[in-house]
């Protein structure tokens, strides 16, 4: 079960318009999107059949892709259906196959290997679309890899450093955490958190409830931190779509629940989250650069156990192995922040 047996976004459902198509890389291979005729999403090699022209750089016209070198015209099933310099009406059977596609949660998704194995779905997107729930969805490029850009989204050490001041602070706060690894995830619940949640703790948590955190990795790509705290809840969900093995794109959903003020909040949620996920894409960036000259090799400890166990779920997937044929693992740990 290699990586290219799942799904992975390729665009959010909204950017797919009537008249312009999308291109996008995934797992170093050059796609392009668009809608057919019947507004069903199509994902195409981006290349013409003809002269290997880029079609993404073409337009879309009821449904059919142009290429913009010879005007070779696709349809929604990668069939050539228009061919503008023939003088006879008889076309050759020209077909670009199309890769399976789906569209869930606002979502496009893409398979770039074209006979995988079948029952694999795309994550769900919590509460996408619910009553009393808004999300908001961002997109961001990471000059790193899917494999560190998942760690640190799931790493809290980190946050009292990188985000300092804006999401937490050092205190030397002993947390603990069950990490419990089954049927292709991570998953992690903390406790003895309290109210270390940066300048936006009065909102958060006004009443100091105990907080319930819980963050999960789900294979190949998936992250999902849940906060509940009393009656509000904030969920930061990414799915990280490998580029290649330097560039990582990210889409991350921030979904809450906070009564009456869901609407007002909104532009500082966006706006409070695109900074924190700035400073994430800083310090990946530097690090991606001092791989690149030094290498991966790391010194753990004992709060680095969740990545480990992360990295034993796409290590099995790289080799070709079910990482859900994985034996459930379950560990106590405990550190400070």
């Amino acid at each position: 079960m290699p990586f290219d047996d799942y799904w992975y976004v390729v665009a959010e459902s909204r950017e797919l318009t009537p008249v312009r198509p999308l291109a996008r890389r995934v797992l170093d291979e050059w796609l392009v999107c668009f809608r057919g005729e019947d507004g069903a999403p199509t994902v195409l090699r981006d290349r013409c059949l003809h002269r290997n022209a880029p079609l993404s750089a073409g337009i879309v016209r009821a449904g059919l892709l142009s290429c913009p070198y010879h005007g070779w015209r696709y349809d929604g099933a990668g069939r050539v259906v228009a061919i503008p310099s023939l003088t006879s009406r008889d076309l050759p059977a020209h077909c670009s196959l199309p890769y399976p596609v789906t569209e869930q949660d606002g979502f496009v998704y893409v398979r770039v290997k074209r006979d995988a194995v079948a029952g694999i779905m795309p994550f769900p997107m919590p509460h996408y679309g619910e009553a009393g729930w808004r999300t908001l969805r961002l997109q961001n490029r990471f000059a790193n890899s899917v494999a560190n850009c998942v760690e640190n989204f799931i790493d809290i050490p980190h946050t009292a450093f990188v985000h300092r001041g804006l999401f937490r602070s050092t205190r030397g706060e002993r947390l603990a955490a069950t990490v419990r690894r089954a049927n292709g995830a991570v998953q992690v619940s903390y406790r003895n958190e309290r109210d270390n949640l940066g300048r936006y703790r009065w909102f958060l948590n006004p009443q100091g409830h105990e907080i319930c955190h819980r963050d999960s990795f789900h294979v190949p790509n998936v992250t999902c931190v849940v906060y509940e705290i009393g009656t509000r809840v904030f969920i930061i969900t990414s799915q990280a779509v490998p580029v290649d093995d330097r560039e990582t794109l990210v889409y991350t959903d921030l979904t809450y629940r906070f009564g009456v003020w869901n609407v007002l909040v909104a532009p500082f949620v966006r706006r409070h989250g695109q900074r924190i996920i700035d400073q994430d894409i800083e310090i990946l960036a530097r690090q991606g650069e001092n791989i690149g000259r030094y290498g991966a090799q790391f010194r753990d400890t004992q709060a680095d156990l969740i990545h480990r166990l992360v990295d034993s779920l796409r290590d099995a997937i790289a080799r070709g192995d079910d990482p859900c044929g994985l034996p459930t693992v379950e560990h106590e740990i405990e550190f400070r922040v």
